[in-house]
């Protein structure tokens, strides 16, 4: 997916089993981020940053959307172990992160490897993507504060 472009309807489940969709946001903008798995170092950074945030976000209109590969029972014990307060979608069968072009060929450690690729799609009140962080562009450890400062400067 590029900007301009709407995001899916139904979105997955989230760790408690609820059908998140885009439509249940109408009216509130989104942050949907996607991590390669729970509970590791980089993706944990990332979480807890955007959950320090969050109050921030949320006063800038933002709802916090997460969405990895795992299953439901990692991502509820990633929320529960990290104390995220935020839908995290287990997308076991990459529907959403294919859909939204963050499923692909990725290199790590010199070895080619196909998985999540890390990005944060900033969506507005109608489900529109209006800006893409891409893979290179995210610092996991401060995210939420690039967040904040790309929307205060919009």
């Amino acid at each position: 997916m590029k900007v301009g472009d709407r995001i899916p309807e139904v979105l997955g489940r989230d760790q408690n089993g609820n059908e998140i969709k885009s439509s249940d946001y109408r009216g509130k903008k989104i942050v949907l981020y996607s991590y390669p798995k729970a509970n590791t170092s980089g993706c944990t950074a990332e979480a807890c940053s955007l959950q320090a945030h969050k109050a921030e976000l949320e006063a800038a209109g933002y709802a916090i959307i997460g969405v990895s590969k795992d299953k439901e029972t990692a991502q509820k014990k990633f929320a529960e172990t990290q104390g995220l307060d935020f839908p995290l979608i287990a997308d076991t069968e990459t529907t959403l992160l294919q859909a939204l072009g963050c499923w692909g060929e990725k290199v790590a450690c010199g070895r080619r490897t196909i998985g999540t690729l890390r990005t944060t799609y900033l969506v507005n009140e109608e489900g529109i993507i209006e800006k893409i962080f891409s893979p290179k562009e995210i610092k996991t450890k401060i995210h939420a504060e690039q967040i904040l400062d790309y929307i205060g400067n919009e």
